[in-house]
This record gives structure tokens, sequence and C-alpha cells, in this order.
């Protein structure tokens, strides 16, 4: 394999489990830290449910567009910042103190997010959970890299992956459970409250990272937590690499980093091409857009119920969940590039299946009949006016934001074009009709669920985890906060493109073409993989940067790369 490395007997996952038996203290440590990649996912998970609700509560937020798309994005902004300073804060004051802040953050974002008045006081709390959001998307996997055996390092951040997509599972689950309850979406975003406290807890009584005290002159600390992480034959020799690694280090640079310098040094520029590269296409592939939109893109499927598009949207993160005990599996038995490259094949595939899908719904919707329209006494305005009314279809209806009101028989036949507002609403429910004011009905939607299914099955076990694996580990030791902030900045300016610009897409060119310029994108990400990002399966993390010194950009990347030299 690349890199020089030989593949290991038995699978990682069988030996994390077997280690994780012999010692629980280093599940005790990733699972502590991990905690804060499920309050990663459930805030960013939560938001898809709780905006149906939203609408309902704010009419101007049902009626604005950018600002369904602010309440969404401004987490993002604020995660932008968040991973900026978590970058320096985890090099200055340690990766523990770094996720304890994160975690005080989510603590204050999800009480005022709970008793917002209205929309401006919830994007304020959406703005602190966004800023805890950036500190543990970088902290955690950092933590659990830096305390993780080698053997089993990649399985061990693998589990972060699991907990972000298990939060995200859990954000589904709580949206559903809280559908009737009185005050809906502010128990679904106040309730994350609840683990970031029991993080606190937990990680108040955990060491901090060994790494962090080695290269702080706290040797003898770092020492005893090495001894309880490592077995008696292996742990003299990890003390020594890594005492050479950090003297090293010592001798190029001075405590304080220097940005020119780090960026002249080629070891750190190739990092960041392989790190920021998979956060950027990580994030262009349209992960978050199904994260966030889910529901809404099921209700563009042309399923109209809250309630039925939440269900719905349950699978698919039922699924990343899965996805992500694959990914634990196998990221350490088939390699980071290997999975990555298979990830991506299928997510191409995947939204090929979606384009088609909803470039048929768009296509095929049913037509607007003037029968069933004068039904009721609220006509949409541009149908009423229109010269060619015969010609209208549900999909025409809907961009002149009406309403369409299905025929009670079936949904397929023409319908309705009413006003699109409460009473109207309500008056075609009572005469036991769908109501669609985001998709229309169309018998081949549930495509688009396989479609989904398939995309969600194929991302997460590689780029939905490879990413933040692969940053873990890939850069010097002195560089390692602040070019792993770097990278989370990257990761999160890369979602806020997304996610800011999704609904604006599907307005202005079609929910099939969007999501085909995701696939397009996707495409484009297999070749920057196998040029840039290098195999880190297995190899230590003092040895990594004399990889990266001695490989070089594999352009000819169907010839076979050659193997970096040993020392």
């Amino acid at each position: 394999m690349e890199g020089g490395v030989p593949d290991a007997d038995i699978s990682a996952f069988r030996e994390c489990m077997s280690l994780s038996w012999k010692n629980p203290y280093i599940l005790r440590l990733a699972l502590s830290a991990g905690i804060g990649g499920l309050l990663f996912g459930y805030d960013t998970g939560v938001i898809s449910g709780a905006l149906l609700y939203i609408r309902d509560d704010f009419k101007v937020v049902d009626r604005k567009t950018w600002l369904q798309e602010a309440i969404v994005s401004t987490a993002i902004a604020g995660a932008i910042v968040g991973a900026a300073v978590g970058g320096w804060m985890n090099d200055r004051f340690g990766r523990k103190k770094s996720i304890l802040s994160a975690d005080t953050l989510f603590l204050i974002g999800s009480a005022v997010m709970a008793a917002a008045p209205s929309p401006a006081v919830l994007i304020v709390g959406r703005v602190f959970v966004g800023l805890g959001v950036g500190m543990a998307s970088m902290a955690s996997p950092l933590y659990i890299s830096e305390a993780s055996p080698t053997k089993i390092r990649g399985a061990l951040v693998a589990l972060n992956g699991f907990l972000i997509t298990g939060g995200q599972f859990l954000s589904y689950l709580i949206n559903l459970a809280f559908t009737k309850a009185p005050g809906t979406w502010r128990w679904m975003l106040g309730v994350a409250a609840l683990p970031a406290i029991i993080q606190m807890v937990l990680m108040l009584t955990l060491p901090e990272s060994p790494r962090w005290l080695f290269r702080k002159g706290m040797e003898e600390d770092a020492k005893d937590i090495l001894r309880k992480i490592y077995p008696p034959n292996d742990v003299e020799g990890e003390i020594q690499a890594l005492r050479d690694s950090v003297n090293l280090e010592l001798k190029e640079t001075n405590s304080k980093i220097n940005i020119v310098k780090m960026l002249k040094t080629k070891t750190v520029r190739r990092g960041l091409y392989a790190g920021m590269g998979l956060q950027i296409f990580q994030q262009f592939t349209g992960i978050n857009t199904v994260m966030y939109y889910s529901p809404t893109i099921v209700q563009l499927a042309g399923f109209a119920s809250n309630q039925t598009a939440m269900l719905l949207s349950l699978i698919t993160s039922g699924l990343n969940a899965f996805g992500s005990i694959l990914s634990i599996y196998f990221i350490d038995k088939t390699g980071r590039k290997k999975l990555v490259l298979i990830s991506l094949c299928g997510c191409v595939l995947s939204l090929v299946v979606l384009t088609v899908t909803f470039r048929n719904t768009e296509t095929h919707s049913p037509m607007i009949s003037a029968v069933e329209t004068s039904v009721f006494n609220s006509t949409c305005p541009s149908f009423a006016v229109s010269v060619n009314s015969n010609e209208w279809d549900c999909m025409k209806c809907l961009k002149a934001e009406c309403g369409f009101c299905a025929s009670g028989s079936n949904i397929l036949l023409p319908g309705a074009c009413l006003t699109s507002d409460d009473v109207t609403k309500g008056m075609c429910q009572k005469d036991h009709r769908a109501w669609y004011t985001k998709g229309c009905p169309s018998k081949s939607g549930w495509l688009a669920i396989v479609g989904l299914a398939l995309y969600i099955i194929f991302f997460s076990p590689g780029m939905g985890t490879v990413p933040w694996v692969v940053n873990s580990e890939i850069y010097p030791l002195r560089y390692r906060g602040v070019c792993g902030g770097i990278s989370s900045t990257t990761n999160w300016i890369s979602n806020l493109v997304v996610s800011q610009t999704f609904l604006t897409l599907t307005v202005a060119i079609g929910t099939a073409w969007t999501f085909m310029l995701f696939g397009f994108v996707a495409l484009v990400g297999i070749f920057f993989v196998l040029i840039f990002v290098p195999e880190t399966k297995g190899v230590p993390i003092e040895e990594v940067e004399q990889m990266l010194e001695e490989t070089a950009l594999h352009f000819k990347f169907w010839q076979k790369r050659r193997a970096p030299r040993k020392s």
C-alpha cells in the first residue's frame, strides 16, 4: 500500500474492540471527547426539522427564503469563527480547555434559542451554538487522535464521526418526538444543553492530550497518560518517538507560530492541500443540504406532510449513522484513500439518480384545473389573471408563490392553484386534500428517497469521516492546532456557501440542476483525491511528516506511487 506500511493481519475494528476491552481507559477518553461530535451532529441536524415549525410560528420566516437560510447559516458563520479561534486555543491552552469552552457555548446557545421571542434572538442563539460547533469540530477529533494507540487511531477518530452522525439521527428522533408538544421547536433546540453539561463533567475528570503536554515541556504528566494508553512493551518506544519529534520541532521553530514560515514548509503545504481540499469537497458534494434541509427535500419530492417528511428524513439520518459504523470497521482495514474514492464514486451515481428524479418531477407535475380552483374563493392572483391558464401545472403554481391543493380522489389528477396562506391551507385540508407549497406530487417521488438513501450510504463511510481523520493526523505537531483550525475553518466556510445558496439555487435553476452541480463537484473530487491525498493508514503520527517530505504530488495517478524511503 502507499506509504510503505504493511497491512494489518486483522481489522482495526476488531483490534479496537479488543484493546478497549483490555483497557477501557482508551474508550473512555474517546467517548468523552466524542460527545463534542454528538453535539456537533445534533445542533447541525436539529434545525432541519425545527425549521418546519419555526416557519409556522414566525410567518415572516415562512414568507422569506433568505430568512430560513439565515437561521440555518448563522450557526455555520459562528462555526467559521469558532474553528479559526479554536485552532489558536488548541495550541495555546490545550485540547481539553478548548472542548470545555465549546461546551459552554453550546449551553448558552441552547438556552437563548429555546427562549427566543423573535427570529432575531433565535439567530443570536444559533451564532453561539455555531461557535461551539466550530471549536468542537476540530478539538474533539484532535484530542482523540493524540490520545489513541497508532493501530486503532483511525477507528477511534472515526468513532467521533459516528457520534456526529448519531447526533444527527438523535436530532431527528427528538424532532419527531416533539411534533405534538407545545413549543415544538423550542424543545428541539433547547435539549442540546443536556449533553453539553454531561461532557463538561466528564472532561473535568480527564487529562490533557499527552502530545500537547510534551510540546509544553510537561513530560512526566504526558508519560503518566501514555502508560495508561499503551501496553508496557510499547510505551517506552512511544515516549522516545514523541520526545524526538518534539525536540526536532523545538530546534526548528520558536514558541510562537510563524504563519509565513509555516506556509513555506513543504510538508505543511502538502498537508494543507490534502486536508483543506478534502474539507472543501466534503461540503461541495452537498452533504449538509441533505442534513439541514432533508425534510424540505422530501417535500420537494412531493410528500406534503411535515410529519411524513420528518419520518422519511429519519431514515436517511439513520443510514448516515450506520455508514459511520462501517467507517469505523473499514478505515484502518481498507485505508483512508481507497475508502474516500469508493465514497465519491457512489456519490456521483446517487446524485445522477436525484437529478433524473427531480427533473422528471418538475416536468411531469399535475395540471391546474380551473374547475377545481373555482371550488375555493382564494384563487392564486397570478393564475386568475393568466391568459394561458390551461397551460399551468403544479410547478408553475408554486413558482408563482401560491399553493397547490391536490385533487381529493387522486393527488396526481389536476388540482387547484390557490393563495398560499393558513386560511386557504385549512380549507384545502378540511376537504381531505393534500396541500403542497414546496414540491409537487409525483409518481416517481419515491425515487428521490431512494436517491437520498444511496447518497448517504456512500457518503457517510468515506467522505463523511475520512476528511476529519486525515486532518487529525497529517500535520506536524508544532502546527497541528493551527493547521487543524485552518482546515476546519475551510470546512465551515464551504458549508456556509452551500447551505446559504441551496434553497436559492433550487428556486433559480431547479432542484434537479442543483443536484447535478453537486454531482459534477464529486466527479472533480475523485481526481483531486487521486493526485493530492496520501495514504496515512497505519503510519505513526510522528512519521507522517517524513512521508509528506518524501512523497511528491501524484499527478500521474494512473501509475503506481513509489513508497517513501524508510528511515
